[in-house]
């Protein structure tokens, strides 16, 4: 079997993994699904949130240089005019073959391609295609009352700038982070959550004197890094590409791509650009407001530069799910799990009675059950036997299993608390698996 068709192989098994447990689901699927829809299940949605939490506990919370804010989805469209959105800026090279109609990016194509890759159809000529959703505003639908799904988070933390200035008054360099949905209507989505049309973000503007951008960009690269440590990414996986002059953004000086091994190839999974001062400035000048930070100590009024560093949530997703993704042999079975960091993960602790049918072990159990989930994230797992339990949890990623049994109710009050990885097994007391599990988790 080739390396191709393996990664082939092991994306397959994640996505099936994703619906048969209930991580993700293909968007209106009863109505026969809506091409590159996808929706987050009940395990998806805890893994998802899961990671946003840390993100923002992290790079907000954790820091005294940070302010966070949770901008409208439709902003007043001159903000998309002074940000370059409605130019050739934010457009995509589209061709359509004009035997089957499908459309690609030409730019996705190999160079000079005038041949349809799926029927051999001839392609026509390039054309620009902006990526923003249009919408309206009001029950009149013309010119006037355009407006646009928001395709980033960046703008609006540019636009409340002045407003996190007057009332929070950091001290430069400070930041600004924001997570929350943007919207590219993209001409070829695929692979999976990788590209879709609607997606979330995770970004930060960083704001800082000229002469310190490039501080400051090391400094937010190994912040990236210790991030991607954090929720269990590879090293040996994870790659940077310096964006060279005339392919990064119009707004960027220099731009970092973090590229990661996924089962379907090396992909741009997060990126760090330095935007100079061009959003404040564009912004100041369009809508007349002075935009300029005033530092007190000097008595000096100028427009910061920004750093900015962006994660998408989904693909984050993505490659803690390809990393994840474990198979071993167990018994002369095969054993699926999710090899999850135990912070991220969606349930840190299943917890079982040894047989459903027996009430003394089920009230036990459930009584364990209702004193740790106060304070994590407790699965209750009652269906099968204990071995399905077992390879049921796996699968889904949970690091612990706490299991009742005999010796639990009639001999020492201990309970058995299997770990996902080793397989080892534990007996602990019954009144002192809190504390157990709290520092396993933490």
């Amino acid at each position: 079997m080739t390396d191709k068709t393996e990664k082939s192989d092991l994306m397959d098994k994640i996505v099936s993994l994703c619906k048969r447990r209930g991580f993700v689901f293909p968007g209106s699927e009863i109505y026969g699904g809506l091409a590159n829809s996808w929706d987050y299940g009940p395990l998806g949605v805890e893994l998802k949130n899961n990671i946003k939490n840390l993100w923002w506990k992290t790079f907000v919370h954790g820091r005294d240089d940070m302010q966070g804010i949770d901008a409208a989805l439709i902003m007043n469209p001159k903000i998309w005019e002074a940000s370059g959105h409605t130019t050739a800026g934010f457009a995509d090279p589209m061709v359509d073959c004009k035997k089957c109609k499908k459309r690609f990016r030409s730019d996705h194509l190999p160079e000079d391609t005038k041949i349809c890759p799926d029927c051999k159809g001839e392609l026509t000529e390039p054309r620009m295609f902006n990526l923003m959703f249009r919408t309206f505003i009001g029950p009149v639908e013309d010119e006037s009352a355009l407006a646009y799904l928001r395709p980033e988070t960046a703008q609006a933390m540019f636009v409340d700038f002045k407003n996190i200035i007057d009332t929070m008054h950091p001290k430069i360099p400070f930041g600004i982070a924001q997570m929350g949905r943007a919207f590219r209507n993209e001409i070829t989505p695929g692979n999976f959550i990788f590209r879709t049309r609607e997606f979330e973000q995770m970004e930060i503007e960083y704001f800082v004197r000229e002469k310190d951008w490039q501080e400051f960009f090391e400094y937010w690269l190994d912040q990236m890094h210790q991030w991607m440590d954090l929720i269990g990414l590879s090293s040996d996986k994870i790659h940077h590409l310096e964006v060279p002059d005339g392919e990064r953004a119009h707004y960027s000086k220099r731009t970092v791509d973090f590229e990661y091994d996924f089962p379907f190839g090396r992909k741009e999974l997060y990126g760090i650009a330095y935007r100079a001062d061009f959003d404040l400035k564009n912004h100041m000048e369009q809508s007349g407001v002075d935009l300029r930070y005033f530092d007190d100590m000097s008595g000096e009024r100028f427009l910061p530069h920004v750093i900015e560093p962006t994660f998408g949530v989904d693909r984050t997703l993505l490659a803690v799910l390809s990393e994840s993704y474990t198979e071993d042999e167990v018994n002369g079975e095969i054993r699926t799990y999710l090899k999850l960091p135990t912070i991220i993960a969606p349930y840190k602790v299943a917890v079982f009675p040894l047989l459903a049918n027996k009430p003394q072990l089920v009230e036990k159990a459930r009584e364990i059950y209702n004193d740790l989930k106060l304070e994590m994230r407790v699965a209750w797992d009652d269906g099968g036997n204990i071995g399905k339990r077992y390879r049921r949890q796996d699968e889904i990623g949970t690091p612990y299993c706490v299991t009742v049994d005999f010796d639990t109710i009639e001999k020492d009050d201990t309970v058995t608390v299997r770990d996902r990885d080793t397989l080892e097994q534990t007996r602990v007391r019954a009144s002192e698996l809190k504390n157990y599990l709290r520092e396993k988790i933490k």
